[in-house]
């Protein structure tokens, strides 16, 4: 049996094509696989790179003879102007499924809540698909709170040049 926060740890280089797969299942399990544009070298750049843009924590469980990445926590620093500190966001938790109802998910979560807690911040926020009860179901049972007055706005791919254009920022 694993200890679930016992299998967590920071993600390094090496992780980054196991993470890319965990990407991949992901996007297949969102029905979001055409929008899959991450590859080795971009998720390498913004995790390790020069100005990291997020970090990852892995689930890595040890097998009778080799370790393997079955599960991350992608997160980065957000701020609530409200609170006037920072929050924790977590853009993408993922299990692979043989691996689901062993606790991961939840270390996950509770790590990140704790790193929360640690560096200050306001509060640790996450989106969820509405279809995905399950997901919502756990998130409920952890204590999280759904937003429903909330809605999430997003400019992306082609929109996003022609939405940049309009103004350049000066300086940058």
């Amino acid at each position: 049996m694993i200890d679930p926060a016992r299998s967590l740890r920071p993600a390094t280089p090496d992780d980054v094509p196991a993470i890319v797969g965990l990407i991949r299942e992901l996007a297949v399990f969102e029905k979001l696989e055409h929008t899959m544009a991450a590859t080795p070298e971009s998720i390498a750049a913004h995790l390790f790179g020069a100005r990291p843009a997020a970090e990852v924590v892995v689930a890595d469980v040890q097998l009778a003879d080799r370790s393997e990445v079955v599960g991350f926590a992608l997160y980065f620093t957000n701020f609530s102007t409200f609170l006037g500190r920072p929050g924790l966001y977590l853009e993408d938790l993922y299990v692979k499924p043989a691996w689901r109802g062993l606790g991961l998910g939840k270390a996950l979560l509770e790590h990140l809540g704790a790193l929360a807690v640690a560096r200050g911040c306001g509060r640790f926020e996450w989106s969820v698909l509405d279809w995905n009860v399950d997901a919502i179901g756990f998130y409920e049972r952890m204590g999280a709170t759904l937003l429903p007055e909330w809605r999430l706005c997003r400019v992306a791919g082609p929109g996003l040049t022609a939405f940049g254009r309009r103004d350049p920022p000066p300086g940058r």
